[in-house]
This record gives structure tokens, C-alpha cells and sequence, in this order.
């Protein structure tokens, strides 16, 4: 097994295609599958919904079922809901890097400062609720026209602005 300090340094996809080439995403167990994911934040929880999620589509494929939607934001709550372990904020991820979600926000905590330094929301909140990630998107949707920046390319600028750095 890797040493912790370096499967931190790994993204998720890195993370899954590691887990991929050592044969474990078809068929590990969730503890199998948390073993390798030491070093990552709930790993534990992370090994068993990867598990529930590689169930949930043996059965149908993950893009036939987005494609039933009309749009990313229909096809985000179906993945809220129906896919645990994602939230709003994972599964607007998700689907932008599967170029379904450009117009969704990717409200972490790095954009969600900024966002409050500009004056487009009052105050960062520590946990936000579904209605609360809802507005401020909704409020960082009007702020990105009004710049006339695309939302893809806005909250890149804003992690950017905060991290520092633009990493795969």
C-alpha cells in the first residue's frame, strides 16, 4: 500500500483508476476498497458508496440514465438522490467534469469565501443546507452574467484566486 501522505496528493480520479488497475472496482468489498483510501477524508464511508453506486449501475448505465433528463439540473438531483454519499456541490462537480454542468456552481469552501469578499453573499456558511446551496447558486448565476463570466470559468477564477493553484 502507498504510503498515506502520497494517496493524499491524488485526485479522485487518480484514486479510482489506481483502484481500477488493482481490479477491485468490479468486485472488492467496502472495506477492501476503504484500505485504499487511507490518508482520504471518510474513507470508510467512501469504500461502501462506491460499492452501493457500482450496484446501483450493473444494472443501467450511468449516462443513459442522465440522458433521460432535461437538463444538469434535473439530472443533479436525481444524483443527490439517488447516488449516497453525493451532495450538491459533488455531484455539480460530477457532472461538469462529464461536460453536463457548466452553468452548475462547485460551491466549496475556497469559492464560497470569495463569493462573500465580493459582496454576492453576506456571510460563508460553515454547512450549507440544499435550500441555502440552492441561493447562493442562484445569486452566483446572476453575479457570473452580470461579469459576463461563464460560471465554469468564474469559479475556477475564484479557486484559483484562493488556492493558489489549478491541479488535476
Amino acid at each position: 500500500m502507498d504510503h498515506p501522505a502520497e494517496i493524499f496528493s491524488l485526485t479522485v480520479e487518480e484514486l479510482m483508476q489506481r483502484l481500477d488497475r488493482k481490479c477491485m472496482m468490479a468486485e472488492a468489498m467496502p472495506a477492501q476498497i476503504s484500505e485504499e483510501l487511507v490518508g482520504v477524508r471518510f474513507n470508510l464511508r467512501k469504500g461502501e458508496y462506491i460499492c452501493l453506486a457500482r450496484n446501483m449501475f450493473n444494472s443501467r448505465s450511468l449516462r443513459a440514465t442522465l440522458a433521460e433528463f432535461a437538463g444538469p439540473t434535473a439530472a443533479r438531483v436525481w444524483l443527490v438522490e439517488n447516488v449516497k454519499g453525493l451532495g450538491y456541490k459533488e455531484a455539480s462537480h460530477f457532472l461538469r467534469n462529464i461536460g453536463l454542468g457548466e452553468d452548475l456552481a462547485i460551491l466549496d469552501r475556497h469559492i464560497l469565501k470569495n463569493l462573500a469578499l465580493l459582496g454576492v453573499i453576506k456571510e460563508v456558511p460553515s454547512s450549507p443546507t440544499k435550500k441555502m446551496y440552492l441561493e447562493i447558486e442562484r445569486e452566483m448565476t446572476a453575479f457570473s452574467k452580470e461579469a459576463k463570466i461563464p460560471m465554469g470559468h468564474l469559479d475556477l477564477l475564484l479557486w484559483y484566486k484562493e488556492a493558489g493553484e489549478v491541479f488535476k
